[in-house]
């Protein structure tokens, strides 16, 4: 196994600590611990009492049982738990895939949906998404790019970067194409929860006996300190194969995170519906910026998610974000480290401190440019 270095990831490591405005942020704001307690009374004794020992390597059976209401059935069997949604990907591609396999995969979006398959030996073609459509693919192109060695198509929706939501033509279009030619179906749907205007659709594993949910509580629910993700499916082989991968990464996952995430998905659609309100108001404050700055920057109001990519009209994106953040301390995420080119960013609209980050980003525009 040959990994790439992950850009985004390696760019992060390099500012996010130090940053005094983290605008690019894909995760929005956080509770504290005592937050989360307080939703559910008497959580905090339970925690107390809580014995540190080794969890069940598939998820502890509460926690399973609440992921698995989320989905059609509410069976706790269709998830396995992972630290994080990386681990899940990590696990998937290990079980679902071989080298010489043909993967699609939905671009731009996380690195792992791609450098893990061809780190394995597969070959990655990227189904490219319109960003002047707001980052919407092309479902009647997504059939030509399907060869005999395809095994697998991954999505990701709603999208990080583009914040796009796939709508239900363009997910049953998918369905019936992976179903057709037996398929893998990954449906990377982190940000499931976070849609405005945009529809919250059914899970792929909901939809397709090959299809491959992935949750995490970082995104939509805003507790990425957690590490908590999973995957929900209804195949059962391939469910066992990641379960026998992942026995080669966390094994488990940490007691209390587990303890933790059980209680707030309890309150999930508080979680969620606090998340949408932030973001929001943010979005209301991002259309005035970006209408104040029209002659510099491309804007699109994304309908779902907590991240949008607009468009610098103005030369490098890279060389733009590495000024504002030496000059301003204002961190953007540049198209670059998407592998998507030089001429967008990602913007990150679910932080409480948008407000202060984005007058800090004004101040360096008036100092700096149009």
């Amino acid at each position: 196994m040959n990994l790439l270095p992950f850009a985004l990831e390696r760019f992060f490591a390099r500012h996010e600590f130090t940053v005094r405005y983290l605008l690019c942020a894909s995760d929005p704001e956080t509770l504290s611990l005592r937050e989360l307690l307080d939703l559910e009374p008497g959580s905090a004794e339970r925690l107390a009492d809580l014995r540190l020992g080794y969890t069940d390597s598939r998820g502890g059976e509460e926690l399973r049982r609440t992921i698995g209401a989320l989905y059609e059935g509410g069976d706790p069997a269709r998830i396995l738990v992972h630290s994080g949604a990386e681990e899940a990907i990590f696990t998937f591609m290990h079980a679902a895939l071989s080298a010489g396999d043909h993967v699609v995969v939905q671009f731009p979006c996380y690195q792992s949906h791609y450098s893990i398959a061809q780190s394995l030996g597969a070959e990655v073609t990227r189904w490219h998404c319109d960003l002047e459509r707001e980052g919407a693919p092309d479902v009647d192109e997504l059939e030509a790019l399907i060869r005999p060695t395809t095994r697998a198509i991954v999505l990701t929706t709603p999208n990080n970067p583009t914040g796009y939501a796939l709508d239900c033509a363009q997910m049953d279009g998918a369905v019936a194409l992976a179903r057709r030619r037996g398929l893998w179906l990954f449906s990377d749907e982190v940000y499931r929860g976070s849609e405005r205007e945009a529809q919250r659709l059914p899970a792929a594993s909901d939809l397709y006996e090959r299809g491959v949910s992935l949750g995490a509580l970082a995104k939509a629910y805003g507790l990425a300190g957690l590490r908590i993700g999973w995957v929900s499916t209804q195949d059962r082989a391939l469910y066992d194969a990641m379960a026998s991968a992942k026995d080669y990464s966390t094994i488990c996952s940490s007691a209390p995170s587990e303890f933790l995430a059980a209680v707030a998905l309890r309150h999930g659609e508080a979680l969620i519906e606090r998340v949408r309100r932030i973001a929001v108001a943010n979005l209301d404050r991002l259309d005035a910026f970006f209408t104040r700055r029209r002659a510099l920057f491309d804007w699109t109001r994304p309908r779902a998610g907590t991240t949008a990519f607009p468009r610098y009209l103005d030369g490098s994106s890279e060389a733009f974000c590495a000024r504002l953040v030496d000059d301003a301390g204002v961190l953007l995420l540049p198209s670059t480290a998407f592998d998507a080119g030089d001429q967008r960013f990602r913007i990150g609209y679910g932080r409480s401190n948008l407000p202060e980050a984005l007058g800090a980003f004004e101040e360096f525009l008036d100092r700096d440019g149009p």
